[in-house]
């Protein structure tokens, strides 16, 4: 009979016949007649019984074959945690590196550099993926936000806003303006692997539309659309059916948009203290101001359907769709939950 090769049988199937060699054993059956009825060679049957006699069933149960986890890497845990640090708390290009994404290439160049060990980039992804690190899409952030005047903003500002707004009885809202164009299609289409889906512009003229709502964490929403541009004068007319619908002094919470401080929107205001305060988010800071879920909401509405050849047809939509979100108070409400904006929730 020919020996079976322990080496080509998986680890379950060699604990089995282990196990089967310790049965026949316990049975009083000698090693040669256990070699004739198994097809294991003499050496196989002999350490089975031997590894049983000495340690008991436990021992012979097949250890893991190949590299142990862990063994021959190139970093120590010291060298591989200093690494993680700098990922976490640097962009490449402040440490004069021509990247500017933490990349597999810049980790290996990274780590060329800090420790002097060259690595391959597979062997990168293998320390990325063991870290626990994945390839994410980034946050875009000004490099003229200042992060003392984002961290002032939710240490002190905002909750001074939210303690005056609980002791004058006023509701907070948060606004913003965008545009809407009927060019925008937004969204991912399947289709069969290599070969691109097309999106085909819209033929005729752009069309284009502006809209500028408000949310609160209960899950209202207020919205005019502006067939026109955007100015002092459009900001005054929403501001004044915000106030009027609201029927409680509004604490409205904006951007830093230049007709937010122009001098016609800050004496309307004024006249109107009991009524209406404006504040202002840190400058360049749109990813604290929940209302931009809402605008990324309606524009991928828009975006994943036909084109809107007209622009009344463009208007159309966009009104559908911030009517079914007058009435979904839980979809706005969920705009709140996103991590940046966490805080006003």
């Amino acid at each position: 009979m020919d020996k079976e090769d322990a080496r080509f049988q998986s680890l379950e199937q060699l604990h089995e016949r282990r196990k089967q060699v310790v049965r026949l054993h316990r049975q009083g059956m000698g090693v040669m007649r256990i070699v004739a009825l198994s097809g294991l060679s003499y050496p196989t049957v002999r350490a089975a019984i031997d590894r049983f006699e000495d340690g008991g069933s436990s021992a012979n149960k097949p250890k893991p074959r190949g590299k142990q986890s862990g063994s021959g890497r190139s970093l120590s845990e010291v060298q591989e945690v200093s690494i993680q640090r700098i990922i976490i708390d640097k962009r490449p290009e402040q440490l004069k590196m021509d990247f500017a994404l933490w990349t597999r290439s810049a980790v290996m160049q990274l780590i060329e550099r800090e420790l002097g060990i060259a690595l391959s980039v597979r062997g990168v992804g293998n320390y990325l993926q063991r870290w626990g690190f994945t390839p994410q899409k980034p946050i875009k952030k000004a490099y003229e936000q200042r992060p003392e005047a984002v961290q002032a903003w939710l240490d002190e500002h905002y909750p001074e806003i939210e303690q005056r707004a609980k002791a004058e009885g006023a509701e907070i809202h948060w606004g913003d303006e965008t545009a809407l164009v009927n060019t925008d299609v937004r969204g991912r289409s399947y289709a069969p692997a290599g070969k691109t889906p097309v999106a085909y512009a819209v033929g005729g003229t752009r069309q284009k539309l502006s809209m500028i709502a408000t949310v609160t964490n209960q899950g209202k929403t207020r919205w005019m659309i502006i067939d026109e541009a955007f100015n002092a004068d459009r900001l005054i007319e929403f501001l004044g059916a915000l106030i009027k619908d609201t029927q409680r002094k509004v604490f409205l919470i904006l951007g830093n948009l230049r007709v937010h401080h122009s001098k016609l929107v800050k004496a309307w205001v004024a006249e109107r203290a009991d009524q209406i305060e404006l504040f202002y988010l840190p400058s360049y800071s749109p990813e604290l101001n929940p209302e931009e879920r809402l605008n990324a909401d309606l524009k991928h509405a828009i975006g994943s359907k036909v084109p809107a050849r007209t622009k009344a047809r463009l208007k159309a939509a966009a009104t559908e769709h911030m009517e079914r979100l007058e009435n979904s108070p839980e979809r706005v409400r969920s705009y709140f939950q996103d991590p940046r904006v966490k805080y006003a929730a």
